[in-house]
């Protein structure tokens, strides 16, 4: 993985699959997680669709590390806030004002399992997908070059904003900031760390915003690019197969609603 993007370069199957594929693949499970009635989907595709994808591209071990840091503060909050403060419920314990209840940690587990089929959909695809690869195939179906730019971007975002932020911690502290101690030390460090990171970032905007207009992003005359990503027809089939099925986990959430 580089500072620019998430991608970790393999030699691997699910490397050599043609981009739109993968995407399709990511919004079937990012769809079917949330709309299926089953509660414990969430976890069912992440043990037998994700992480099999993970191992046959080679990539498990970074891709469970990636995952497991950025989604722990969530599961963390979730399961906190669900539990703590769910309505009328069987509670588990009571202790001074706490009382967590029985549903809310149920319903917490079930959330916790969608935000990890989110980060985890979301994360496999950007580990196993080139940035410009995908912005090629992107224009290749006919795609605005802007919305390509904004779509791959936002793949972007995270290891820029964290490798950015990397760069400031060190800056403040080769200029005496203390950043480890306690928690009144640290809180202390915010500060002149976020304000150089926002900046930078509405700086960075900017700079985008020159860099699409000096690549002709707004022109009318047709694009050309050097470089081809080649697709077959049973990949096309596929990308057909998992549209069929977002429709139809759209249509069983539907008809589950209507019927309870």
């Amino acid at each position: 993985m580089n500072t620019f993007s998430m991608y970790v370069a393999r030699e691997s199957g699910l490397h050599k699959l043609y981009p739109l594929t993968k995407a399709s693949l990511t919004l079937l499970l990012l769809i079917a997680g949330l709309t299926l009635p089953v509660n414990w989907a969430g976890y069912f595709l992440v043990l037998f669709v994700i992480f099999p994808l993970a191992i046959w591209g080679k990539v498990f071990k970074n891709f469970m590390r990636i995952v497991w840091s950025i989604s722990l503060p969530f599961i963390i909050s979730v399961i906190i806030i669900q539990s703590l403060f769910w309505g009328k419920g069987t509670p588990i314990f009571e202790f001074w004002i706490l009382a967590p209840k029985i549903e809310g940690v149920i319903f917490a587990t079930i959330s916790v399992g969608r935000i990890i089929l989110v980060m985890a959909g979301f994360i496999l695809f950007a580990m196993t997908t080139r940035p410009d690869a995908l912005m090629i195939s992107l224009k290749q179906v006919g795609v605005p070059s802007s919305l390509a730019y904004i779509i791959v971007t936002t793949l972007q975002i995270v290891p820029r904003f964290v490798t950015k932020a990397s760069t400031i911690l060190d800056a403040q502290r080769s200029r005496g900031l203390e950043t480890d101690g306690n928690l009144f030390v640290r809180s202390r460090a915010v500060v002149p760390i976020i304000l150089p990171l926002v900046l930078g970032n509405l700086m960075e905007v900017e700079e985008r915003a020159i860099a699409i207009e000096a690549r002709g992003f707004n022109s009318n005359r047709e694009e050309t690019s050097l470089i081809e990503i080649p697709d077959t027809r049973a990949q096309f089939i596929l990308r057909r197969i998992f549209m069929v099925l977002m429709i139809l986990s759209i249509i069983a959430r539907v008809a589950w609603q209507l019927s309870t």
